[in-house]
């Protein structure tokens, strides 16, 4: 979770090139019109593009933050796709300009003596950059990435040309699904896992890191909400898991207004009427786009960002998908 809620910077970045890089998967390659360095940015961080449709998605970092000339972003044609996906594999693009804001960084890599990565599919693209970093830091790491089958296994050949026998590739119609509890116990304990990737993916992982002795460091992110992330999991007493969500008042500080979120409605819904420009994107409390800082009141937390351990102390909240366990919600809006 991002400790610098400061709004990112806003830029017009011009789509330079498309390129297709697997099945169902095409790559952009965003530079400024005029020569000029991007802002820095490290492996695991995710930029916001605003689609000429005005949809805003989420999309990891996937080049070399070395490059300040541009940013790279795959994007997955997603068969249950929302608009964001489809309209990015379905618009031609090279040549427009689109607002870009970032880079914000939720996946950051923490140090530590050894990193296995493990990707599924489009979850490659945080892993990329970290596998690069940590071939040219020498530092031990393997990443295993697993696909439907070899033509989805994006950058397979620069992974392969980058780590060797690091790298393990998994299609599924020829080998069937990674064995994760092999690859961790095949991994020494103190080294952390990273993890990005279809949710079931992600559930077995962190299932298996919990149940190691002692638990294993997990690092994970999503592209998709948390199996039972819909269930209310508050820091406020007297909230059930899975209760009716009720009415409640918010607070907007810095606006000066004072709101009603009804039972139907989302606070961001409600928010949004009044303040149009409040970030947001996947509206399924995973992407972290809508994180605000909560300055009185309890978050009745429904997201996949901020970490069970961490609710009760969270200063923050997703306001997508996250209601209130208490009367009144205070916002830093």
């Amino acid at each position: 979770m991002s400790s610098d809620l400061r709004a990112p910077a806003s830029v017009r970045l011009l789509v330079r090139q498309a390129r297709w890089i697997a099945e169902d998967v095409v790559e952009l390659r965003l530079t400024r019109r005029a020569d000029g360095p991007l802002p820095p940015w490290q492996p695991g961080a995710h930029v916001d593009l605003t689609l000429p449709s005005g949809l805003r998605r989420s999309y990891s970092l996937c080049g070399d933050p070395g490059d300040r000339a541009a940013w790279t972003v795959a994007v997955h044609l997603a068969p249950d796709s929302r608009g964001g996906s489809r309209e990015i594999h379905e618009t031609a693009l090279v040549g427009r300009e689109l607002t870009v804001e970032g880079p914000v960084n939720r996946f950051p890599m923490v140090p530590a003596p050894g990193y296995l990565l493990l990707a599924g599919g489009i979850g490659v693209t945080p892993l990329l950059p970290m596998a690069r970093a940590l071939a040219a830091g020498g530092l031990p790491w393997r990443l295993v990435l697993g696909a439907r089958d070899r033509s989805r296994l994006a950058y397979a050949q620069e992974l392969t040309a980058l780590g060797g026998d690091r790298v393990r590739l998994v299609p599924q119609d020829e080998a069937g699904l990674p064995d994760l509890a092999a690859e961790l116990a095949a991994t020494p304990p103190d080294h952390v896992v990273y993890a990005c990737g279809p949710a079931a993916m992600l559930e077995s992982v962190t299932e298996l890191c919990r149940a190691s002795v002692p638990p294993r460091p997990l690092h994970v992110e999503r592209f998709g909400p948390a199996a039972g992330a819909e269930a209310g999991t508050g820091a406020g007493a007297g909230v059930e898991a899975g209760a009716p969500q009720g009415r409640f008042d918010v607070v907007l500080c810095r606006s000066g207004l004072r709101l009603t979120v009804p039972p139907d409605r989302s606070l961001l819904d409600v928010v949004r009427e009044r303040v149009p420009d409040v970030p947001y994107s996947c509206e399924e409390g995973y992407c972290g786009s809508c994180e605000t800082p909560v300055l009185a009141g309890a978050p009745d937390h429904r997201d996949s960002v901020i970490g069970p351990d961490e609710r009760a102390a969270a200063t923050t909240m997703m306001i997508c998908v996250s209601r209130s366990a208490s009367p009144v919600l205070e916002l830093d809006l």
